[in-house]
């Protein structure tokens, strides 16, 4: 599991990360108790919520997809993170090493 600081401005709702991952993956998307649930690609499990205003991901890996899969959906993936997190991969790297 993952934790993600989302940059001032940014609403902290849990719609607006649904409008994101809908965009980014083109699938259904399911909520249970404020947490959103998906499976794309190279995801076997995708799960993501909101809490104290950070963002959290817990993801499974699909072993078995081609490499053409994972690279797709990672692509996915980051363009999420960038989107629902208002930070690019460079900025969200410099802050886990803080």
């Amino acid at each position: 599991m993952r934790e993600y600081r989302i940059k001032r401005g940014l609403s902290k709702d849990i719609e607006r990360i649904r409008e994101i991952l809908k965009r980014e993956f083109p699938v259904e998307i399911t909520e249970e108790n404020g947490i959103l649930s998906l499976s794309y690609g190279a995801l076997k499990e995708l799960k993501v919520w909101i809490d104290n205003g950070k963002l959290f991901v817990k993801s499974e890996a699909n072993i078995e997809a081609t490499d053409e899969v994972i690279l797709d959906t990672n692509r996915r993936f980051r363009r999420f993170l960038d989107d629902a997190t208002g930070y690019s991969t460079k900025e969200r790297k410099k802050m886990m090493m803080e």
